[in-house]
């Protein structure tokens, strides 16, 4: 049984002008100590998704499953006390921008210790040390001192850190980490992901990796999904998705990597991810994708076999090919 699963996961926001659907019937699966990447651009609803599965969208935010579960739990079902036990404890998350996700009137100690004090009910000496051993855990020179200082004091890769200490604190059993690398410098962005990923390891727990660097997914990640105007667009495990993508919008992410450039200039992939009042009718991809023609103009595709990644697509890439054999 996974760990987390959800099934036709939606969700609608009201607006102005009505309706806009920024999640469209997300499927999605973690096993125990397994390490998903969720990948593509900003507006696939990434982190949307991730969210309304917490319970974290304001009320505006309208959502539908038909089933979202967590280590036994019908979250649908959950009342708001009910979910406060299990968010922040078996499951936590480390939001984007650190230093507006930090409060700035907290010394960065009294934020980590008031998570301790609420969700384990530890001491104020137990909650002291387990700080400093959290700290020292995600590599804060000094933590005796950094307790005491605010979030302005210190810089954003220091921020980023006291955000997983913080995430972790409690032991969680499924870790959501937003793209944890944004606005870092490379040193930075290679010490947070070997961070990450050594405490995955470790802890045995399950990792959600959000992001839009395809570098990073190849070097850390088991699986990847792959998400396109707030539907998934693909799912394969990385090597085989690196290997053999399906749909042309997975293929168009790849063939944008500095590294497999064949020409001077990188590829690129035109237009925009659509809007509220420019979905397309059929494909969302359509507008894009080099392959369209008036079927994908007009008519929805539905998702593959899995043997084909579940692209989402009519004419999936490689279909021959991974047919025969």
């Amino acid at each position: 049984m996974p760990l987390l699963e959800i099934r036709n996961l939606s969700v609608d926001f009201a607006t102005s002008s009505g309706q806009f659907r920024a999640v469209d019937g997300i499927d999605l699966s973690v096993d125990k100590g397994e390490l998903l990447a969720i990948v593509g651009e900003s507006g696939s609803g990434k982190s949307v998704s991730m969210l309304a599965m917490m319970g974290l969208l304001p009320w505006t935010a309208t959502i539908t499953a038909d089933v979202m579960s967590f280590d036994g739990h019908d979250l649908r079902a959950l009342g708001p006390r009910q979910r406060r036990r299990i968010v922040g404890k078996d499951m936590a998350m480390i939001f984007q921008e650190p230093m507006s996700s930090l409060n700035p009137c907290f010394t960065t100690g009294f934020q980590i210790k008031e998570a301790l004090r609420l969700h384990l009910g530890l001491d104020r000496k137990a909650r002291h040390r387990r700080a400093v051993e959290l700290f020292e855990m995600v590599g804060i020179p000094a933590p005796e001192d950094r307790l005491k200082v605010f979030p302005h004091q210190m810089s954003g890769g220091m921020n980023q850190r006291v955000m997983i200490a913080m995430a972790i604190a409690c032991g969680p059993k499924l870790l959501i980490a937003d793209e944890p690398t944004t606005a870092l410098d490379v040193t930075i962005q290679a010490q947070i992901l070997d961070l990450l990923t050594g405490l995955q390891r470790d802890s045995g727990m399950a990792l959600i990796l959000i992001t839009h660097d395809m570098g990073v997914v190849a070097e850390t990640a088991e699986r990847v999904s792959v998400q396109y105007a707030g539907q998934k667009v693909e799912e394969q495990k990385v090597a085989d998705l690196f290997e053999t993508p399906h749909h042309p919008y997975t293929a168009a992410l790849l063939a944008a990597l500095p590294e497999r450039a064949t020409s001077r200039h990188l590829p690129t992939i035109p237009g925009v991810v659509p809007g509220q009042f420019d979905r397309p009718r059929g494909c969302l991809f359509s507008p894009r994708c080099k392959f369209a023609d008036d079927r994908c103009k007009a008519e929805p595709p539905a998702p593959a076999g899995s043997g084909l990644g579940l692209a989402r697509c009519h004419y999936p890439l490689n279909a021959r090919s991974e047919v025969s054999a």
